[in-house]
């Protein structure tokens, strides 16, 4: 495989009624037939940006005013390596139409899933439809009241995903505390996952979040594909077995040195995009880091950010 990656861009593009253009790759190209996110290869020099706008016009017609960096995903096929980088379409005017002979689909946000893509426009999708912030909780300590609070404070700043951690306690005292999180969690429309055994998950109605080492000794998937399936990933190996398990997202890390994993040096973003251009799974960076680091980590191919600190609030870590 060449050591160069080939520069590739793309945009969503939006119509009035909120629907997203995908694009049919023809009989003559790599992957045909699967749909993606309108765009091609970019120039040498050419800046991004400049590039799509160009793409955009002589693939679909359109003039189109360029918007915000949505991710960028590096991706490694078995003949080749690309880095896709999407950018919202602020505005466009004219007709979109298949001008190289490609079929073209408006598409709802939640029917994007249906759609079958090549491996690096899916987590494009996550992207687009998943909360880009992954708060995993610290452990409740002797005050369950304090850290119930704790929860709803971070809930209220506009966390939507959630990884309970109830280690070393009483069976009865971490049931009843996951089934009140849960609840918690559920009234606000908030996804929660328990990192802990599967059977007190499903008693509580959440998904469930593995451990690299219970991944490493899961032999099968233990949610049916309707409960959501995550698990903590880092190395290549892990992120196979999770893609095995038909896990629905994972996280990956450490990016950066954390006071949870004291002497332990993080892998740097060089490493992690190393290894996420190897799966097409949606990606939490993990590691130090904080809301802040959004942009960055989306730069390198990630979902988003998962932290216990960097999310539960300086005031309550």
């Amino acid at each position: 495989m060449s050591e160069r990656s080939i520069e590739v861009v793309a945009g969503v593009i939006t119509d009035a009624r909120g629907r997203i253009l995908l694009s049919r790759r023809t009989p003559t190209q790599d992957l045909p037939g699967l749909w993606e996110f309108p765009g091609g290869k970019r120039e040498p020099g050419e800046a991004a940006d400049h590039a799509l706008a160009r793409e955009l016009d002589e693939e679909l017609g359109i003039r189109a005013v360029i918007g915000a960096p949505l991710i960028a995903v590096p991706q490694a096929y078995p003949h080749k390596r690309i880095r896709l980088d999407v950018r919202h379409v602020a505005r466009w005017t004219g007709t979109p139409r298949g001008r190289e002979g490609q079929a073209l689909a408006w598409v709802a946000p939640e029917r994007l899933g249906r759609y079958s893509m090549p491996p690096a426009d899916l987590p494009v999708v996550a992207a687009l439809r998943q909360p880009s912030a992954y708060l995993v909780t610290p452990e409740p300590g002797d005050d369950d009241a304090e850290w119930l609070a704790g929860l709803d404070r971070a809930i209220a700043r506009d966390v939507r995903r959630v990884q309970i951690r109830l280690h070393g306690m009483p069976p009865s005292r971490q049931a009843r505390l996951l089934g009140e999180a849960a609840t918690l969690c559920v009234r606000r429309q908030v996804d929660v996952l328990f990192n802990g055994a599967p059977a007190l998950a499903r008693a509580a109605g959440v998904g469930v979040h593995l451990s690299s080492s219970a991944l490493r000794g899961m032999r099968e998937r233990p949610v049916p594909p309707s409960v959501r399936l995550a698990a903590s990933c880092h190395s290549l190996e892990e992120l196979r077995m999770a893609e095995a398990l038909g896990c629905d997202f994972v996280v990956l890390g450490h990016v950066h040195a954390t006071p949870s994993h004291p002497g332990v040096p993080g892998i740097g973003w060089p490493a992690f995009e190393a290894l996420r251009e190897h799966t097409a799974l949606p990606i939490y960076a993990i590691g130090g880091l904080a809301p802040a680091d959004l942009d960055e980590a989306r730069r390198h191919g990630a979902q988003g950010i998962a932290a216990i600190r960097g999310l539960w609030g300086a005031a309550d870590a």
